[in-house]
């Protein structure tokens, strides 16, 4: 199992960013098994939360480890705390980035599949909102969908105010991150604005995949959203169990959403302490 670390001039953010990207192009097979048949990687890009970065996934998860089991790379970028939104006056365009650029980027280095259905896009709590958002957005890329604990930031946001006891919940970070607030749920920054405009357009929405835990405080955002996408007649996968907003519970959604996509397993390969004995 390769793990990689990437620096790239990234057109869209203006600048050198980083990513971590795992590739299961180095599998050991035990002696005498025959390779399997060598063919693009199905991928998932997966994204953090508020102040983590591209090393979070890695070092919080089994993420490594289960890609190898699924023969499935996964790209891991970095999103500041953009919520992977395009911020004009910054010229830090994180939509672009995520739903477009990065895609593009990582199929000229890697060998990876150019196939919608074998496309992902996930991510936890900001990264929950980021994947629903770009990949509602960017449908004729991703297949499917993975939202984890997500803090759908559009979610009864013009009801904010600025005496929110974390800095996140109040209105200046909203209006920070989406601009003026009533615009903001109508336009493409609101997961269901997106959706209900796919359905117009007669477009494939992708498959969607939601987990949050009993005892996270987003379990009311992430049910109405569940809800909403339900009275929309768009299937969902929703699960929820006992589990906060912590790594515990994204290391079993991720493997949950691994076992949920359509993979195939690899052949068992020789790993350190593993020597086929």
């Amino acid at each position: 199992m390769a793990l990689l670390q990437v620096n790239y001039l990234s057109m869209a953010l203006h600048r050198t960013t980083t990513m971590n990207v795992i590739l299961p192009a180095d599998r050991m097979l035990p002696p005498g098994e025959e390779p399997q048949e060598e063919k693009p990687f199905r991928t998932l890009y997966l994204l953090h939360g508020v102040i983590g970065n591209y090393t979070d996934w890695v070092t919080g998860t089994s993420i490594q480890r289960w890609a190898e089991e699924k023969n499935l790379a996964v790209v891991m970028p970095s999103g500041e705390n953009s919520f992977y939104l395009d911020c004009d006056a910054s010229e830090t365009l994180y939509g672009e980035f995520v739903g477009r650029e990065l895609v593009e980027v990582t199929r000229k280095m890697f060998p990876l599949s150019r196939r919608r259905e074998d496309t992902f896009l996930a991510g936890l709590s900001m990264g929950g909102y980021g994947a629903l958002r770009n990949g509602l957005k960017n449908s004729d890329t991703f297949g499917y969908i993975g939202a984890f604990s997500s803090a759908i930031i559009t979610e009864h946001v013009t009801d904010r105010t600025n005496d929110a006891p974390r800095y996140i919940e109040t209105r200046k970070y909203a209006e920070q991150i989406l601009g003026d607030l009533d615009q903001a749920v109508e336009s493409d920054k609101n997961p269901r604005w997106m959706l209900r405009k796919l359905k117009e357009e007669g477009k494939e929405i992708p498959g969607i995949f939601m987990t949050c835990g009993k005892q996270d405080s987003l379990l009311g955002q992430n049910r109405e959203f569940r809800d909403f996408l339900v009275s929309e007649g768009v299937p969902v996968a929703y699960e929820e169990w006992d589990g906060g907003h912590e790594w515990d519970f994204w290391n079993a959604s991720v493997r949950k959403l691994l076992d949920w996509l359509p993979l195939e397993e690899a052949k068992a390969g020789l790993s350190s302490g593993n020597v086929g004995l």
